[in-house]
């Protein structure tokens, strides 16, 4: 492989790359990348078995366009790591190092002046289904990344593609994160998508937006769009004679993108969640998992052998309350009691033993990487919220609400009594939503906890069908705190879920600060992304951070870090050591292992 300097995120962000040097130096000095190789002399062999939750058809399918942020609901391993081994995106990330793997793309620049990013594209790459891989296929994607409301869209002005291998982002003013929307996105094919990516250029051209009656259809149509199957890029296809309730299987994709690289013949890939894979990780049928096991079931898997790797996740579960049904959550004394009434530290604990770290700052980001974009001064206006049982009665009291003996009555005189839901299958959040029910109605606020099956809970979520609710606070998708206020403020409320038909959250971003003043948050989180100039990016982000502290549209709990079992020698010959800065990418986005598979690093024992 060859190296260039180059300076410049389930339940899907630490640094930004090289800002400074790019407002700098423009192209010519952006982030060192290495790009992988399209093929090679793979000593082909063995299986590689992992684990993902997926419905199978009808509720699975496989429509895999869109974002983190924005895809469709129940598409089939596309929503996790292991998509990638399908259709990849242009590079992965190394988040320690700063520097880009090459994929797709062959390289990547900016130009400051012109306000453009351009990818160039690998030329012979093939579909699956023959046709070449081409600039169209970009046009296609983040076309119909338009139609599933990508927070993209907010930076760009027009995309184009000047010839067959050379894609241009346009941006409407000048922001770093559009090149990790930009490499990041996973590129899907114009024979499948290529219609779908005509409506949305039509509405674009004629002025439309997707709050306008066609756009509202046609995003409707896009969610229902069911293909045959994947037409996919990368080294492995699914053996679609293998998609059954327990397990799906990975073939290798003779003309797809590093299928001589890879090591593996097949990749194994056992159905479930938390309870469903735990009993296989322990029989040996699992070598590497995701999810988010008990304390118990590390403590088992250490003692048959396992190493249990503990990468970052730069992100966790949070309290979502719905501000429709329940108004008196409105008011933010009221949320700032909830969070002085939770041990977050005791909640992390419960839920994932010394891989879950109870949140300090409250910034809407990863503790790790506040002190990277606040200054020390800034740092010290963020309220923690600490474990205070009068603060919360004084809050609480303050809002008009009474203690009526051991319990609370809102100010309206309604019994404060509630339901909170959670994605059943996910044992650490499942802990965190019942501990979080138990310590609350010890205080005197009534919540009963209640699990929803995983597919199901955040579209419930965004169609407004809940109370209280645990989804996602912060972004391990992407390494730059703007996308963790897009996951905080726009996934699960008003931006993104009008997507399922409903406000999510229905937290308005149109606010009063007691900082700041009047303020409209859309634009507040478009700004923490905006820039080139490394100062511009920090006063942006600290003060998206301190409204977030503020007015806490939710209230995160613990950062979940991975407790990964990863059983070596056996099919795996390693995995890669504690040590290895990949280690440091999220888990669920440039995950380590994915990309050692990708590179051929990881391999057969």
């Amino acid at each position: 492989m060859t190296t260039q300097d180059f300076d410049l995120s389930r339940r899907r962000l630490f640094q930004l790359a090289g800002v400074g040097a790019v407002g700098a130096v423009g192209v010519s000095g952006l982030a060192a990348c290495s790009p992988a190789s399209p093929d090679g002399e793979g000593e082909g062999g063995g299986e590689f078995h992992g684990a993902w939750p997926f419905k199978v058809s009808p509720e699975g399918h496989y429509n895999n366009a869109g974002t983190p942020f924005a895809g469709v609901p129940t598409r089939i391993l596309t929503d996790g790591p292991y998509g990638d081994l399908l259709c990849l995106p242009s590079a992965y990330y190394y988040w320690a190092e700063k520097k880009w793997e090459y994929l797709i793309a062959e390289s990547h620049s900016a130009d400051a002046a012109a306000n453009t990013y351009t990818v160039k594209i690998r030329a012979g790459l093939k579909w699956s289904d023959g046709t070449a891989i081409s600039s169209e296929d970009y046009l296609t994607t983040f076309h119909v990344q338009w139609i599933q409301r990508s927070p993209l869209w907010n930076f760009v002005s027009k995309i184009e593609a000047p010839d067959a291998q050379t894609f241009t982002i346009t941006m409407n003013k000048p922001s770093t994160v559009v090149e990790r929307y930009l490499l990041r996105s996973n590129i899907v094919s114009t024979a499948v998508y290529g219609e779908w990516a005509g409506k949305a250029k039509a509405l674009i051209d004629g002025k439309k937006t997707m709050d306008d009656a066609e756009g509202v259809e046609l995003g409707k149509s896009f969610q229902e769009f069911r293909p045959e199957k994947y037409n996919v890029s990368g080294p492995y296809d699914i053996d679609y004679g293998t998609v059954a309730d327990t397990q799906i299987t990975l073939v290798k994709n003779p003309s797809g993108f590093a299928a001589g690289t890879v090591k593996f013949d097949k990749v194994v890939l056992y159905n479930g969640e938390t309870p469903d894979v735990t009993p296989l990780v322990s029989d040996g049928s699992v070598d590497y998992a995701t999810h988010g096991f008990p304390v118990a079931s590390e403590a088992a898997f250490k003692a048959a052998g396992f190493r249990i790797i503990r990468p970052p996740n730069y992100s966790g579960p949070a309290i979502l309350f719905n501000l429709d049904k329940l108004p008196e959550f409105k008011d933010v004394r009221v949320r700032r009691a909830i969070a002085h009434a939770i041990n977050r530290v005791d909640n992390g604990k419960v839920a994932l033993g010394e891989s879950g770290k109870g949140v300090e700052f409250m910034a809407g980001f990863a503790d790790g990487a506040i002190d990277q974009w606040l200054t020390p001064e800034d740092k010290a206006k963020l309220n923690p919220y600490p474990y205070d049982l009068a603060k919360a009665e004084a809050l609480l009291t303050e809002a008009g609400w009474k203690k009526d003996g051991d319990t609370w009555k809102t100010k309206e005189g309604k019994a404060a009594e509630y339901e909170i839901q959670f994605p059943s299958e996910f044992a650490d959040w499942s802990q965190a939503g019942t501990n979080a029910a138990e310590q609350l109605s010890s205080f005197g606020i009534k919540v009963t906890p209640r699990g929803v099956t995983f597919t199901q809970a955040p579209i419930d979520i965004d169609k407004g069908n809940f109370q209280l609710a645990i989804q996602q606070w912060g972004a391990s998708a992407h390494p730059h705190p703007h996308f963790s206020f897009v996951a905080d403020l726009f996934t699960h409320n008003i931006p993104i879920a009008k997507n399922q038909g409903g406000k999510g959250m229905a937290f308005e971003l149109k606010v009063k600060s007691e900082i700041y003043g009047d303020l409209d948050l859309t634009t507040v989180v478009n700004d923490a992304g905006s820039g080139l100039d490394e100062a511009e990016q920090k006063q942006n982000v600290t003060k998206a951070a301190i409204v977030f502290n503020e007015l806490l549209p939710m209230v995160p709990l613990f950062e979940r870090l991975g407790n990964n079992p990863a059983k070596e020698g056996g099919r795996v010959k390693a995995f890669p050591a504690d040590t290895d800065p990949v280690v440091q990418n999220a888990m669920y986005a440039d995950n380590y292992v994915v990309l050692g598979l990708l590179t051929g690093k990881i391999e057969p024992n």
